[in-house]
């Protein structure tokens, strides 16, 4: 379960890459007070639940005002009475350039625990965590939750269907990038109504959990808010699906189909 829910939760994080620093647009596309919840579901039966929010925050890093964003994660229903999951985390973003500071994670998965901090120096291009310092390749890397935000905030503009584009993160004890490609653009059913969203398919490797052929497909809001609020992937039994259920606190308006 637990690789099931980072694998979405990096799907949405992953809309960027090349070497050099990556264009955002001129301003963050979400503000503190946005709250998100997702639903993760395992055929028809909801599995998990997910809310991230974007909070103020009286921390300053390198003197830099930053904001606190917040994850949690938790199993649900049938799934929680067998596999009890209470995962929380938190990463700490410079306010204009939204590169990570400071990340830490707690983790209560069954009977497992740990708990992870992380030092982000980007212009060191290092990491130093809980397991150690790791070099980064760029100036440009981000943790599992700060990923997710800046890669919504990111110039896509010039993008065409079929198109790549890459990020770096690091997760536990190591940096990785993962590859995305542009599909295009689709009309889709929400909770929230149908929605214009852009769709992206993210790479994955099989193996115990996905078929050779198993695809991953993600939708975003193709609007100012950029909001993820669909994943969808085929497993070597059934299909697993992350939807929205909620966005409060947006900063534009939703592109819903009237």
């Amino acid at each position: 379960m637990r690789k099931l829910l980072l694998l979405f939760v990096t799907a949405f994080l992953s809309l960027n890459g090349q070497a050099q620093e990556l264009p955002f647009v001129k301003d963050p596309v979400f503000q503190p007070g946005e709250v998100l919840t997702y639903k993760l579901k395992y055929g028809f039966i909801t599995a998990a639940e997910g809310t991230l929010k974007v909070l103020n925050s009286d921390l300053k890093f390198d003197g830099q005002p930053t904001y606190r964003l917040s994850v949690d994660g938790e199993t649900s229903g049938t799934f929680d009475v067998f596999y009890k999951i209470r995962d929380h985390y938190d990463s700490y973003i410079d306010q204009k350039d939204l590169k990570p500071y400071f990340y830490q994670e707690n983790i209560r998965e069954g009977s497992y625990r740990r708990q992870d901090k992380a030092r982000f120096n980007q212009d060191k291009k290092e990491v130093v965590a809980t397991k150690g310092t790791f070099k980064t390749p760029t100036t440009q890397t981000f943790d599992l939750v700060s990923s997710y935000y800046f890669a919504r905030s990111l110039d896509i503009s010039k993008m065409k269907s079929g198109d790549f584009v890459k990020l770096n993160y690091f997760l536990g004890d190591e940096i990785s990038q993962l590859e995305i490609q542009f599909v295009g653009r689709e009309t889709i059913k929400t909770k929230l109504g149908k929605i214009r969203c852009l769709k992206f398919s993210p790479s994955i490797k099989p193996g115990r959990i996905f078929r050779k052929d198993s695809r991953l497909y993600l939708w975003v809001t193709d609007d100012g808010n950029r909001v993820p609020v669909k994943a969808q992937v085929e497993i070597l039994v059934g299909s697993v699906v992350m939807e929205i259920k909620s966005a409060d606190g947006l900063k534009y308006p939703l592109a819903i189909v009237k």
